[in-house]
């Protein structure tokens, strides 16, 4: 896989520049965090960043926890070591130990009738699949990219966002989480794991609330 994902919103929309308000910017720089670790294995630079985390502000148990355990992982593993975790948990020889893609989780087959519905709704969105990029756009962190993007874009407005999250996300990606999680593979993943079901359990509070 490469360290792209595999979808980019259209360059004529440039969100660089929209003013965000901090619990925003929090969540899309989350999702985009996901997205990286789970396109690709870090870097050894990722990993130094990841050792510098300080959550103790955020009043979440969860979510602080979750941070402590990546800072920690970070901390203890190396990016040859994640990268020989990475390729048994997703790529594997002919197919890793998870499958980290929505139609999977939704249908136990992949390339099913949720992804050919993702794709329209992404050309309505302004997103275009990347040529480079075999992988389909159901992939786990394609859609966190496409959530981080949906936040920081001004022409997004919420019920466009809340949508996205319960039609694509909301469905599956939680169980995606807990199974990274319980993966005898998994060693600096399992933090990632728990990243990842902490965070959706607040977006999952967020979006319900905001009514």
């Amino acid at each position: 896989m490469s360290n792209q994902t595999c979808v980019e919103q259209d360059t004529a929309q440039d969100t660089a520049d929209k003013p965000l308000e901090e619990s925003q910017q929090i969540r899309a720089n989350s999702y985009a965090l996901l997205a990286a670790l789970l396109a690709n294995s870090p870097s050894q630079e990722l990993l130094a960043q990841l050792g510098g985390i300080d959550a103790e502000k955020d009043d979440e148990k969860h979510i602080v926890n979750a941070w402590s355990m990546l800072k920690l992982a970070a901390e203890r593993n190396n990016a040859e070591a994640i990268a020989d975790e990475y390729q048994l948990l997703f790529i594997g020889v002919g197919k890793g130990e998870l499958v980290p893609f929505g139609s999977w989780y939704l249908t136990g087959f992949l390339m099913e009738k949720p992804l050919a519905h993702l794709r329209q709704r992404l050309l309505e969105l302004g997103f275009e699949h990347q040529e480079d990029v075999h992988e389909p756009e159901d992939h786990v962190a394609a859609l966190c990219e496409v959530m981080a993007q949906l936040i920081i874009d001004d022409e997004t407005d919420f019920e466009t966002e809340k949508a996205f999250y319960t039609d694509f996300i909301s469905n599956w990606m939680s169980r995606f989480f807990q199974d990274l999680q319980q993966s005898e593979t998994s060693g600096f993943y399992r933090a990632v794991g728990e990243l990842g079901d902490a965070f959706l359990e607040i977006e999952n509070r967020y979006f319900s609330m905001m009514v």
